[in-house]
């Protein structure tokens, strides 16, 4: 069953990581190295078992795969989970010593997985994981680090943004937009710096009351309810919160409220493939999300060696984020020639670039 799955979808490899000792029990999966090392964050949560694991890994690194590729960056799409609650205060679970023992496995790999941060990770975990591998990007404070990946993340869906509302409306700014802004955590806090010093009007939304004062104080944004949100008459959806948020439920409402463009910083916006054929058929503009928020990798990419001997650059590093406007434009723009979905339009454009290192290396 595994076996037919992971060859159906030219999965490379697949390790499960397990020591009874620590409480350990992992998988990494290394969807692709033809670009480059499989790089992808791992995650820590508390799957209901194995099954259920193994799914969203293979899910994530794929997606890592189309997310480098299509990004320009010389990676391949990696991904790891432990299985497990990421609260340290839980017994067993998330301890140094499994932290350790997980990175002693990363380092098994030789460099063909390169892990970082994602949902239970952080920089101090990562730090543990070092302590075995070199194979670790994306420690905020080490010397060299790139950072909190929030503000370039922001700076991609911005220029993302920007890139569908020339398309849409011929317009060089985003002044006049109303969006709708799903979820007002890190990346969206400072992606408002950009939405507002370029004349949009912002009505938001979130579950932390923490990040809605953060938001209203500094910006003065209306806020609806979570539920609300898809009602909301806009130019501009924004899905920034949990994925598989356009679906056959809110598609109809975020039509009937006006939004013209689906555009944000989530991942796995779309529940299905459909939703993305349906959101065509409306007429509408969907930013693909791997796309449009690869900011971030794209940011730990110039701490990986990419800047040169110098190590990291910011400046160089958000050079390369800003050029996520022409990639959308470009995705866009055959979209409508070729009267595809963009989704579809952007992993042919992430599997093209993949096939044609695959076959400069034969």
């Amino acid at each position: 069953m595994v076996f037919e799955k992971i060859q159906r979808e030219d999965y490379e490899q697949i390790v499960y990581c397990n020591d009874s000792h620590t409480g350990l029990k992992a998988i990494i999966s290394m969807h692709s190295t033809v670009l480059g090392p499989a790089t992808g964050g791992c995650r820590m949560w508390a799957y209901k078992d194995e099954s259920e694991a193994l799914t969203d890994v293979l899910r994530l690194s794929k997606g890592m795969t189309y997310k480098n590729s299509i990004s320009g960056l010389n990676w391949g799409g990696g991904k790891a989970v432990i299985i497990g609650d990421a609260r340290k205060d839980i017994k067993s679970q998330k301890t140094p010593e499994l932290l350790a023992r997980f990175g002693e496995y990363v380092n098994r790999l030789g460099g063909n997985y390169i892990t970082a941060k994602d949902v239970g990770i952080g920089s101090d975990d990562l730090r543990i994981v070092k302590s075995k591998t070199k194979h670790v990007l994306g420690i905020d404070g080490e010397p060299g680090s790139s950072g909190d990946p929030s503000p370039a993340t922001a700076w991609g869906v911005y220029h993302g943004m920007k890139a569908a509302v020339k398309f849409a409306h011929g317009a060089n700014s985003m002044n006049g937009m109303k969006i709708a802004l799903q979820g007002l955590g890190s990346v969206s806090f400072a992606l408002l710096e950009h939405l507002v010093a370029d004349g949009a009007k912002i009505i938001g939304c979130d579950v932390d009351q923490a990040a809605i004062d953060r938001s209203t104080k500094k910006y003065g944004i209306e806020i609806v309810s979570p539920e609300k949100i898809y009602d909301v008459q806009c130019d501009i959806f924004s899905p920034s919160a949990l994925g598989a948020s356009i679906n056959s439920k809110t598609l109809p409402r975020i039509h009937a409220a006006g939004a013209k463009i689906i555009a944000g910083a989530a991942n796995n916006q779309l529940e299905t493939s459909d939703d993305g054929h349906a959101v065509h058929k409306l007429g509408m503009i969907y930013c693909p999300d791997y796309a449009i928020n690869a900011g971030g990798v794209i940011n730990i990419y110039y701490e990986g060696g990419a800047a040169g001997a110098g190590g990291y650059s910011k400046t160089k590093a958000f050079e390369h984020v800003t050029g996520i406007q022409k990639t959308i434009a470009e995705i866009l723009g055959r979209s409508h020639i070729e009267k595809t979905p963009t989704h579809v339009v952007a992993d042919r454009m992430a599997e093209e670039r993949v096939a044609k290192a695959r076959q400069a290396h034969k």
